[in-house]
């Protein structure tokens, strides 16, 4: 009985501490279709101001579903829908400009996985367009960083505009959110800018990309932390 015992306390054990198959969370998509910072022109007509517009993506890896949400910007409402396709179609006002992304999930986890961010205008009968929005690219929202020999981290964005007609950037930059103070305003050619800070400190800033037909975006505000 002793030596069953034994054996059975072994097996346990030996179950116990059988390893398990790893999770494997969802991969980002890849987006294909509307192309970043485009004038989308191709799609069927709903009406003389709304256009259905065909999304596309590149399957993503560990991937059951896919959620995409398309934004108007100007309006600053989103529309979602969900499918196991790679592929949605929305109805989209015409002559907006619009963001989209594209979440991906599984049913091994909770969260979803983001792809990048894209922005197109979905082309009406203007003739003159607004600017995108700028795109942050450092330091990233939420990143931790320190500051350089003289007290300054560079903030640097990228700017695009169909008309090509960009003319400046106002460079919002506050220790409050959201930052209203503009720091300084740079010509269209400028991408980077030194700014000031102090250690164990939260700051928030935003772009706004102004054209010469006085159309204007804003960034959205980022923020980083200075150790």
């Amino acid at each position: 009985m002793r030596i069953f015992k034994l054996i059975l306390l072994a097996f346990i054990v030996v179950v116990s501490c059988k390893k398990k198959d790893p999770v494997n969370p969802p991969e980002a998509a890849l987006l294909v279709f509307p192309n970043k910072n485009s004038e989308c022109t191709i799609g069927n007509d709903v009406s003389a101001t709304t256009r259905e517009v065909d999304f596309k993506w590149q399957k993503a890896d560990n991937t059951d579903s896919y959620e995409l949400r398309v934004t108007n910007i100007d309006a600053n409402s989103t529309q979602t829908i969900s499918t196991g396709a790679l592929s949605a179609r929305l109805p989209l006002l015409k002559g907006a400009s619009f963001s989209w992304v594209v979440l991906s999930s599984n049913l091994q986890v909770t969260q979803k996985v983001s792809s990048a961010t894209w922005q197109f205008y979905n082309a009406g009968t203007e003739t003159s367009r607004p600017p995108f929005a700028a795109e942050i690219l450092s330091p990233e929202i939420g990143e931790s960083l320190f500051k350089d020999i003289n007290n300054e981290v560079t903030l640097s964005w990228t700017g695009s505009d169909l008309d090509n007609d960009i003319i400046e950037y106002d460079i919002y930059f506050d220790t409050v959110t959201p930052p209203i103070a503009v720091l300084t305003t740079v010509d269209a050619n400028v991408s980077e800018q030194k700014v000031t800070v102090d250690a164990n400190t939260v700051y928030y800033w935003k772009i706004v990309t102004k054209d010469s037909d006085g159309h204007s975006s804003d960034s959205g505000i980022s923020d980083f932390r200075i150790y």
